[in-house]
């Protein structure tokens, strides 16, 4: 008997599977995700759910929804109980910085109004203008929750987007996808009332532009590529472009404390993701190495006007783009940031989903 017990402990330890404390991390996005499906009504069910086939899985936009509508239930058609739910299912996804990150978002969002209303009152703005701004439905409140099959199954996945805001989380037999994982700001730095000085994504920002102060005059020209700032991330949700083609200065063109600042860069990225998770994709990019990294500019080189950065690897991507007012297209301030993390090859589950049906088929 003893025996029998020794070989089957022996033979789960050998199992070919993914870490246990990965697991654990999926277990609890699934669990906190059991909760919130098993609390939605029928109306909210056909709302929120859709199959793993559908296109909706796939596209992503971080607009106003007044521009671009979303799928899923919204926070505001949520129960108080729902909504904590939802808070349960990015506390277990996400780390406490990527946490803070996504509802300081959301939050921004409540204040943009406030800010506009602010100036309608003071007559800064017409009628005109600020029914058009209003009409962006900025609002803590408009930001979607979607499952793609259920968190009963053993393939599926959910999505959490609005304003500034796009997560996407893919699950294949214990294995999961956190990308693309878009965050955004405007602005970049709020301009009074309390909140005058609260930055969201101020580390994306000043990591950026402190690599970059440290460059020698040769590397920094190597780095900058002489054309206009990008109204947007190139990978946005609109363009085709996959970025396969790598400029900027090398990594192992960089001394130790330029490696430093750089790697700090993509960890205040991966980090975003619950720990183990993010250490896994760590430790994958480490292993290919900092010297096969790209480190790209374009724009100024200061905080207050127009800029982009770019971090190409082998197996990741990360877009920084800081480009000013969106409703002033002759502003060229550095106050609006769009930004994005990818693995490549395994947006929305590509990689792991493939592994799957591979799998399925015998």
């Amino acid at each position: 008997m003893r025996q029998i017990y020794f070989a089957t402990f022996l033979a789960f330890l050998l199992l070919p599977t993914v870490g246990l404390t990965q697991v654990k991390y999926i277990s609890e996005i699934k669990s906190t995700s059991k909760a919130l499906y098993s609390s939605f009504n029928t109306l909210q069910l056909r709302q929120a759910v859709f199959a793993m086939t559908d296109t909706a899985r796939t596209y992503w936009t971080n607009l106003p929804v007044g521009l671009k509508a979303r799928v899923g239930v919204s926070i505001g058609n949520m129960t108080d109980e729902q909504r904590k739910q939802v808070h349960r299912i990015l506390s277990a996804a996400l780390s406490s910085q990527g946490y803070l990150k996504a509802t300081g978002i959301m939050h921004l969002d409540d204040l943009l109004n406030r800010y506009h209303d602010s100036l309608y009152y003071k007559k800064v703005y017409n009628d005109s203008i600020y029914n058009r701004i209003k009409s962006l439905l900025w609002t803590h409140r408009n930001f979607y929750f979607a499952f793609f099959n259920t968190p009963k199954d053993s393939l599926w996945g959910f999505k959490f987007e609005g304003h500034h805001l796009s997560l996407n989380f893919t699950i294949a037999d214990n294995k999961i996808s956190v990308s693309p994982f878009f965050i955004g700001t405007d602005p970049a730095e709020y301009p009074n009332t309390e909140y005058a000085g609260w930055r969201v994504l101020g580390q994306e920002q000043d990591l950026g532009l402190k690599l970059l102060s440290i460059l020698t005059p040769e590397q920094k020209k190597k780095a900058t590529l002489s054309t206009d700032v990008p109204r947007d991330i190139f990978t946005n949700p609109d363009s085709k472009t996959r970025l396969v083609n790598k400029w900027g200065l090398k990594g192992k063109e960089m001394n130790i404390e330029q490696k430093e600042i750089l790697e700090y860069i993509i960890r205040e990225y991966v980090f975003n993701f619950e720990y183990e998770k993010a250490n896994s994709i760590y430790k994958k990019i480490m292993k290919d190495g900092l010297g096969d990294i790209y480190f790209g500019w374009i724009g100024a080189y200061e905080e207050s006007k127009a800029h982009y950065y770019i971090i190409n690897g082998p197996s990741f991507l990360i877009e920084f783009d800081n480009n000013g007012n969106p409703r002033d297209r002759n502003n060229s301030r550095g106050n609006h940031i769009h930004s994005i993390f990818r693995i490549k090859d395994n947006d929305f589950g590509e990689d792991i989903l493939k592994t799957h049906y591979e799998q399925e088929k015998h």
